[in-house]
C-alpha cells in the first residue's frame, strides 16, 4: 500500500522546488559532480594566478608545546627581544598571508587526492559521531523505549506546546553539539507521529531548532568561548576584551523569539502544505497501535533505575574536584573539557543502558545477541549514508585544499569593507554576507576566523563594538545552516524523512526548510535592527558603541 497524503492539488512554489531538487542525482553522485566541477574551476582560477592577501587568525599550539618543553626538563623559555623580558605564549596570532587557488588538477593536486583519500574519509568525523551516536540510541528503539518515551511526552505535553517544545528543546541542544542531529529530530518526527501529525513537520521543525538557531542559547556554550576567544585577539589596541558573555542578553531572546517564530512556521506553513499523513499499513508507522501498558510501565521503571545509574557514575567522574572528566589546568566542568568533548558518548552511553534496562523490563529485548543484534540493524540501515559520507568527505577536502571557499570569502569580505554606508546598513549587509557565504563554509569557527581580523577593527573605527559585530554574525551564520549542501547532516535528515516518505530527497528537505530560513532571517534581522536602534546591552558589561 503506498502513502496516501492529503495536500493540495495546485502545487505551489515550495512543491516545485521539491520536484525540482527530487531530480538532482543521487547525493553520492551530485557530490562526485560537484567535485569536478570545483577541480576545472580550480584549475581555471590557478592558471589565472587569483590569490587574496589576508589577515587570519592562528591558533598558537601551547599545548604540545608545553609537552615538549616538559620533556626537555623546561629548559626551554620564551623571551621577547623586544623588551629582555620572559614572554607569554597568546592563544592566537594574528599574521598577514596571500592566500592563492591551488589547482586540483596540478601534480600536487592530483597527488594529494589519490594519497588523502582513505584519510579524509578516516578524519571525517561526523562518521564517528554517527555510529556512536546511533548505537545506543539503535538500541533504545528496537527495545520501543523510544515510542514509550514519546507517548509519555505526548501525554504530559499539551498538544498545542508539543511543535514548540521540540523546537526549544533543538535550541538548546547545540550546547550538546552533534546530539539535536542525530537524536532530538528523528524522535521529534515520531512524536508527530505518534499525535496523527505530520511526521516531516516534526523533523522539519526540530532541524530548524537545532540548525536554523544554532548560534544562540539559554547557555553558554563551546562556541561562545572559541568565538570570543578569536575577536579578543584582533581587538584594537586599548580595546578592553570581550567576555563570553558578551552576547548573552541577545542570544537568550533570540532563542525564545526564534523558537515561537519557527513554531509558527511549522503549524501555519509547513502542516498545512503537506496535508495529512496516513501511513501504510504494516509499515510499523501507524500512531494508533495497541500498547502493553504494564509492560511499558515495568520497562520505564527499569529504564529509569538505569539512568539514575548512569547519572550517578557520570556525576563521580565529573563533579568532585580533579576528577577525570574535568580540565586538568583549571578544574572547569564547561568549556574546552573533557566532560563536552564526551557528550556524544555519554548521551549514547544513556540510551543503551536505558534501551536494554527496558528491554529486559517490558521483555522486548533479552540477552547480549538480542543488544548486538539491534546495534547492528540500526548500523546497517546507515549503509547508504555512509557511503554519501565518503563522497562528502572528499568534497570537503578538497575544496578547502584549493583555497577557493577562503579566496571567495575575503573577496567578498573586501568589497563589504570599502563600502561606504552607515554602521547600521553596513551591519545589515554583513549579516546577508555571511548568509551567502554559510553556502560554501558552514562552520562557524572557520568563517570567523576568517571575518574577524578584517571588521572588527573597521567596526570599531565607526564606534561599533566588537560584541555588536559578534551579534551580526550569529544573526548571519546559522539559518542558511538548513539548506546547504555543506552540512554534513543533511543525508542523515534525507534519511530520516525517507522513513516517512519513501520518495523523499533532497528537494523535498530543501523545500521543507526554505520557509524557516525566510522568516528566521527575517524576524533575527529585524531583532538585530531594533536591537541596535535602542541601544540595548548585549550582554552584561557590553554595550552596542564602543564607548
Amino acid at each position: 500500500m503506498a502513502i496516501k497524503e492529503e495536500a493540495p492539488a495546485n502545487g505551489g512554489f515550495l512543491d516545485k522546488i521539491e520536484a525540482l531538487g527530487n531530480k538532482v542525482p543521487n547525493p553520492t553522485i551530485m557530490f562526485l559532480y560537484l567535485i569536478g566541477f570545483i577541480a576545472i574551476l580550480s584549475a581555471a582560477l590557478a592558471w589565472a594566478k587569483v590569490s587574496v592577501t589576508d589577515e587570519v587568525v592562528t591558533q598558537v599550539p601551547k599545548a604540545e608545546w608545553q609537552t615538549i618543553n616538559e620533556g626537555l626538563g623546561g629548559m626551554i623559555v620564551p623571551w621577547d627581544l623586544s623588551t629582555g623580558e620572559e614572554a607569554i605564549l597568546p592563544d592566537y596570532i594574528v599574521s598577514e598571508v596571500e592566500i592563492p587557488v591551488r589547482s586540483l588538477l596540478s601534480s600536487e593536486g592530483i597527488e594529494m587526492f589519490f594519497s588523502s583519500f582513505v584519510a579524509n574519509f578516516a578524519g571525517f568525523g561526523v562518521v564517528a559521531v554517527v555510529l556512536i551516536a546511533m548505537a545506543g540510541v539503535g538500541v533504545a528503539e528496537q527495545a520501543g523505549l523510544m515510542g514509550a518515551l514519546i507517548r509519555k511526552i505526548v501525554k504530559v505535553a499539551p498538544a498545542k506546546i508539543l511543535a514548540f517544545l521540540l523546537i526549544f528543546v533543538g535550541v538548546l541542544s547545540s550546547v550538546a553539539s552533534d546530539a539535536g542531529y542525530l537524536i532530538l529530530i528523528p524522535l521529534a518526527a515520531a512524536a508527530f507521529l505518534s499525535v496523527g501529525r505530520h511526521p516531516l513537520a516534526g523533523m522539519a521543525g526540530a532541524f530548524a531548532g537545532v540548525g536554523a538557531i544554532f548560534g544562540v542559547n539559554l547557555l553558554i556554550t563551546p562556541v561562545d568561548s572559541m568565538i570570543t576567544e578569536i575577536t579578543n585577539e584582533v581587538l584594537p589596541a586599548g580595546m578592553a576584551p570581550l567576555d563570553v558573555t558578551a552576547n548573552f542578553y541577545f542570544s537568550i531572546v533570540s532563542s525564545i523569539v526564534l523558537a515561537v517564530v519557527a513554531t509558527w512556521v511549522t503549524v501555519k506553513i509547513v502542516e498545512p502544505r503537506l496535508g495529512t499523513y496516513v501511513p501504510p499499513e504494516g509499515s510499523g508507522l501507524n500512531a494508533d497501535d495497541e500498547v502493553d501498558e504494564a509492560a511499558e510501565a515495568r520497562g520505564l521503571k527499569w529504564a529509569g533505575w538505569a539512568l539514575l545509574g548512569v547519572v550517578v557514575l557520570i556525576s563521580a567522574l565529573s563533579l568532585p574536584p580533579n576528577a577525570p572528566l574535568r580540565d586538568n589546568a583549571t578544574g572547569e566542568l564547561i568549556g574546552a573539557t573533557p566532560f563536552m568533548a564526551s557528550l556524544i558518548f555519554i548521551i549514547s552511553l544513556a540510551f543503551l543502558a536505558c534501551g536494554i534496562a527496558y528491554g529486559y523490563g517490558a521483555k522486548t529485548l533479552r540477552g547480549g545477541d538480542a543488544t548486538v543484534g539491534a546495534v547492528a540493524k540500526t548500523i546497517g540501515s546507515l549503509g547508504g549514508l555512509l557511503v554519501m559520507f565518503i563522497m562528502i568527505a572528499q568534497f570537503i577536502a578538497l575544496f578547502s585544499w584549493s583555497n577557493l571557499p577562503t579566496v571567495a570569502a575575503v573577496e567578498v569580505a573586501h568589497i563589504l569593507e570599502n563600502a561606504n554606508v552607515p554602521a547600521l546598513v553596513l551591519l545589515v549587509l554583513f549579516i546577508l554576507v555571511i548568509v551567502v557565504l554559510d553556502i560554501i563554509l558552514p562552520g562557524v569557527v572557520p568563517k570567523w576566523a576568517i571575518f574577524a581580523p578584517i571588521f572588527v577593527p573597521i567596526f570599531a573605527q565607526l564606534d561599533v563594538a566588537p560584541q555588536t559585530l559578534l551579534a551580526a554574525y550569529r544573526v548571519g551564520d546559522s539559518p542558511m545552516n538548513v539548506l546547504t549542501p555543506l552540512m554534513v547532516y543533511l543525508p542523515f535528515i534525507v534519511t530520516i524523512a525517507q522513513r516517512y516518505k519513501k520518495d523523499a530527497g533532497i528537494g523535498t528537505v530543501i523545500a521543507l526548510m526554505i520557509p524557516y530560513t525566510m522568516w528566521i532571517l527575517a524576524a533575527w534581522t529585524a531583532l538585530y535592527v531594533a536591537w541596535f536602534a535602542l541601544g540595548i546591552p548585549w550582554g552584561p558589561g557590553a554595550p552596542v558603541g564602543t564607548s
